[in-house]
């Protein structure tokens, strides 16, 4: 089954773009969506597997309780406190993250570093 994540912006968009594979969708919510938003993001996802990587911040929280209304079986996905949203947080995190979620078929992982 396809897999789609959603993310709040196009600069969290852009770091997960480059830790998962292109067989995985990356939407955006651009802020707090409004219900037509959420009606557009659910006609694109479709059927997709449905994952929510918000930020855990009061935004992030807002954004992942209306999400959580439209795609009530979609897995949410957490930052950690303190980062500065998915964008600010490091790439070992976000794979961590990515990986609890049980999608480690569709990291990138970076090369291990030459000794």
């Amino acid at each position: 089954m396809p897999i789609a994540i959603i993310v709040e912006g196009k600069n969290d968009r852009s770091k997960l773009r480059r830790l998962l594979s292109s067989d995985v969708e990356i939407y955006c919510t651009y802020g707090t969506p409004g219900t037509e938003a959420l009606e557009k993001l659910q006609k694109k996802v479709g059927f997709q597997e449905v994952y929510v990587f918000t930020d855990n911040d009061s935004s992030g929280k807002k954004i992942r309780g209306k999400l959580r209304d439209v795609f009530p079986d979609g897995e949410q996905i957490y930052t950690r406190r303190g980062y500065a949203g998915v964008e600010g947080t490091p790439d070992e995190y976000l794979i961590q993250q990515l990986e609890k979620a049980g999608l480690e078929e569709y990291i990138l992982y970076p090369p291990a570093p030459a000794l």
